[in-house]
């Protein structure tokens, strides 16, 4: 399957998370987290066709894994605790641009283009519009420690895709182990930092979505995306992710797109046709 539409359902899960986020703002993070890693390390089993052999990395393979899942949502959980939410969201949201002007640095024969770079920026500029655009309360500028960590988690989430090129190759379905480790240790923050809490059935079944969806099958489309394809396209590709996380809520609260957010559609979408463009 061409990389950049694989790239695109993962993106198209990640959509999903503010959605599902909300509706299970009940929750306690971590333990929201790590029951929807494992969920969605399951993944990996029919992926293997229960080869478990295909889980196997070497040990240095699977820190990049769980630094990767764990140390990013780590961060931002971090973040969006010790700063506004919306701003701490859209830091976080550098990610996209970092994998784009990163890319050369981890990945040899790989020039950042000025194509890319405006594409990149122009990308940004519409995950800015997408995000501050909806309005609401929260929205101005202050500063706060928790930008940093969300700096961190956005850090973390770029030179993981990009690192993952440089390791030996291992295949797609060793992500169930990068999930299991990741989704043990979220497992183990809640039982340290977080109180416990009795989960419904509901809770459960949105808890099951998560785990399949943006925090489960979007990780393996990730994984076999990067494998396949152009990580400066891929990452300009993600600033669609703010945008159509947007909209989506904006659609689940039954209101219409601001113009500010239709406007960074237009920019999102022209930034992803110049840099996939050959």
């Amino acid at each position: 399957m061409n990389a950049n539409l694989l790239a695109l359902g993962a993106i198209a899960l990640w959509a999903s998370l503010a959605a599902l986020g909300v509706a299970l703002a009940h929750v306690p993070p971590f333990l929201l987290t790590g029951l929807s890693l494992l969920i969605g390390s399951l993944i990996a089993l029919p992926l293997s066709r229960f080869d478990f052999r295909l889980w196997r990395v070497p040990l240095s393979t699977l820190a990049l894994g769980v630094y990767g899942l764990f140390g990013f949502h780590f961060l931002l959980f971090i973040a969006l605790r010790h700063a506004p939410p919306v701003q701490a969201n859209l830091v976080n949201y550098l990610w996209p641009l970092g994998i784009v002007v990163m890319a050369p640095l981890f990945l040899p024969g790989l020039a950042l283009t000025r194509r890319h770079l405006a594409a990149a920026l122009t990308g940004f500029a519409g995950a800015v519009l997408a995000i501050l655009g909806r309005g609401g309360d929260g929205t101005e500028a202050v500063w706060a420690w928790g930008y940093v960590p969300a700096l961190g988690s956005a850090f973390i989430w770029a030179s993981y895709s990009l690192m993952t090129r440089r390791v030996r190759a291992f295949p797609t379905a060793a992500i169930g182990s990068f999930a299991l480790v990741s989704g043990l240790l979220s497992l183990a923050c809640h039982a340290l930092l977080e109180p416990p809490v009795i989960l419904s059935l509901q809770d459960l079944a949105l808890i099951a979505l998560l785990g399949l969806g943006p925090l489960g099958g979007a990780f393996f489309l990730w994984d076999a995306a990067l494998k396949r394809g152009d990580a400066r396209q891929i990452g300009v590709l993600s600033f669609l992710t703010p945008l159509l996380s947007t909209l989506t809520l904006l659609a689940l609260r039954g209101e219409r797109p601001s113009l500010s957010v239709a406007l960074a559609a237009a920019m999102i979408i022209g930034a992803a046709i110049v840099a996939t463009r050959r």
